[in-house]
């Protein structure tokens, strides 16, 4: 008998070649599929435990030919090991806090991101996004999603990250910050909050998206420990350590 709940079937499709944003030289494709004709997060969290990601309605994993540098990795919470590096990092932003709020654009937001976009990936493709972009970027999304803001006492905005909630953790979809303020490293402390926060709320993992090897603006990723890696057996502890 035929059940009439029943959600309708993904349906996966390749991106045509276009050049590597990570490694120079090579060509990537992706396989796609579109989240919105299911509904609920069952499917999202299904396919980011295979090591997809998600972009507005969309979710994707790298399918390049021959080549398998881009790695799924997420960080346990429960026992992550913190260092006097990570509580330096902490220390140099108490003065912050970090206010959920719904995933709805603002312009300070944008404002915030496209320095930082200028700042620290002026040759790349975000860095040309408008404010229907980044507002696209922000609120087209299927599954719970919010923002973390992270504000100092005159209610500037320093940071924030664009956060799905997934029944086994915490995933990191996009994160950008003041880039002249180096010496508070935003980026490694939003990592370390969501890795507070997860713990707190009993989640086990926080996801990162992906470790390329050989892309040194991906090496910071395992900076973190312990680290996860999904391979061909399934996800396993990352024993390479990343640069300080």
């Amino acid at each position: 008998m035929h059940d009439a709940t029943l959600a309708p079937p993904l349906t996966f499709f390749h991106t045509l070649p276009m050049p590597c944003p990570y490694l120079p030289g090579l060509q990537e494709r992706r396989l796609v599929c579109d989240l919105s004709t299911r509904r609920g997060r069952h499917a999202h969290d299904t396919l980011a435990r295979a090591g997809f990601r998600r972009t507005q309605h969309l979710a994707y994993r790298p399918a390049c030919a021959g080549c398998t540098d881009c790695v799924p990795v997420r960080l346990r919470a429960a026992d992550f090991r913190w260092t006097r590096g990570h509580r330096r990092v902490l220390r140099s932003n108490d003065d912050l806090i970090g206010e959920d709020v719904p995933n709805e654009a603002t312009r300070e937001q944008f404002e915030l991101f496209s320095r930082y976009q200028a700042g620290r990936h002026g040759d790349g493709e975000m860095a040309l996004m408008d404010y229907p972009d980044y507002a696209a970027m922000v609120e087209r999304s299927p599954i719970e999603t919010s923002l973390i803001e992270y504000r100092d006492a005159r209610s500037v905005l320093w940071a924030a990250v664009l956060i799905d909630r997934q029944d086994d953790g915490l995933s990191a979809v996009y994160s950008f910050f003041e880039p002249g303020a180096d010496k508070r490293a935003l980026g490694r402390f939003m990592i370390l909050d969501l890795v507070r926060r997860a713990a707190a709320r009993g989640l086990p993992f926080v996801y990162l998206g992906y470790w390329i090897r050989g892309s040194r603006k991906m090496a910071y990723k395992t900076q973190f420990q312990p680290v996860e890696c999904l391979t061909a057996g399934g996800w396993e502890e990352l024993t390479i350590s990343g640069e300080e």
